[in-house]
């Protein structure tokens, strides 16, 4: 028991809990990679469906992603089109550089032969600091 391991642990607890046991049982790093896409309206159609059935899911057959969500960006872009955030999940910073290295190459190239330049795409990597539930 950690009160056994810990000497003064009722006097010290407040500084124990907020300290030393997130230290302790401390979880590794989770990453979300997020793509935020603009795309143009004249194939949205198409691209949706191409990404929920089977853009998507290669990325997540990679093993290196544990989940996906995607969202539309609620904003209106001057130059129009459809804006679009997805962002996949991973354990380790070590699956996302794998991802880049073997798998991100041919999966993007598909994107371009399917769709050419009627999309636009920029990726950020994030580190999740704490999650937060209701």
């Amino acid at each position: 028991m950690i009160k056994d391991l810990i000497p003064n642990f009722d006097r010290e607890k407040r500084f124990i809990g907020r300290i030393i046991l997130p230290l302790i049982f401390k979880k590794n790093a989770m990453y979300i990679y997020n793509i935020t896409l603009n795309v143009d309206e004249s194939i949205h159609d198409d691209w949706i469906i191409w990404m929920q059935d089977i853009h998507i899911p290669e990325v997540l057959s990679t093993g290196k992603f544990t989940k996906a969500l995607m969202s539309e960006v609620l904003v209106e872009e001057e130059l129009g089109g459809i804006t679009y955030s997805v962002q996949f999940t991973c354990s380790s910073k070590k699956h996302l550089l794998e991802y880049y290295e073997k798998d991100a190459p041919r999966l993007r190239e598909d994107s371009y032969k399917k769709f050419g330049n009627k999309f636009g795409a920029f990726r950020t990597e994030m580190k999740i600091i704490k999650e937060f539930y209701s």
